[in-house]
């Protein structure tokens, strides 16, 4: 199978996106704190996979604030539960939040909170599939291995393309 791996130019630094063929398979921060990414740097000469072209374009679009959903073909290894999880991310409407417990809730389990906020966490497609959009039962921002000013940044610009509104705070 072949992957291929390209930094993507993002308003949030750079970002490290790895694809297939078939589906994107990751998307980090290229600087995160708690998640430094090694890279592989492709070649000039190395033709880009379509499915790379397509997330770029999406994300573009959705940095512009002219792309509310992404419409791409998604790979993460994990158990059945943390495929679940993942999927209930999905459907977090754009510009909305919820909470943990409300996640676990969505997922079958209100007492797999934990595990749930570790599943949360282990997401590798950040953005896409919007782990950004959990937030504490209290309304506070935690856990995000972005950084949590760019969790802050991300609710931001979704909630004023949304609602039209500057900031949520």
């Amino acid at each position: 199978m072949r992957i291929q791996t390209v930094l993507v130019e993002s308003p949030l630094g750079k970002l490290v996106l790895k694809a297939s063929a078939d589906a994107v398979l990751g998307l980090h921060f290229f600087q995160s704190e708690k998640r430094p990414v090694a890279i592989e740097i492709p070649t000039n000469e190395e033709p880009q996979l379509q499915i790379v072209a397509d997330t770029i374009q999406q994300l573009d679009e959705y940095f512009l604030g002219r792309r509310f959903n992404f419409d791409l073909p998604l790979q993460q290894e994990g158990s059945p539960f943390r495929q679940k999880v993942w999927a209930a991310l999905l459907n977090i409407p754009y510009g909305r939040t919820i909470s943990y417990m409300e996640l676990s809730k969505r997922t079958g389990d209100a007492k797999a909170i934990r595990a749930v906020g570790t599943t949360n966490g282990a997401n590798n497609i950040s953005i896409i599939v919007p782990c950004h959009r959990v937030i504490g039962s209290n309304g506070s921002l935690t856990g995000y291995g972005g950084n949590l000013w760019r969790k802050q940044w991300l609710l931001e610009h979704e909630n004023k393309f949304k609602h039209g509104v500057q900031t949520l705070f």
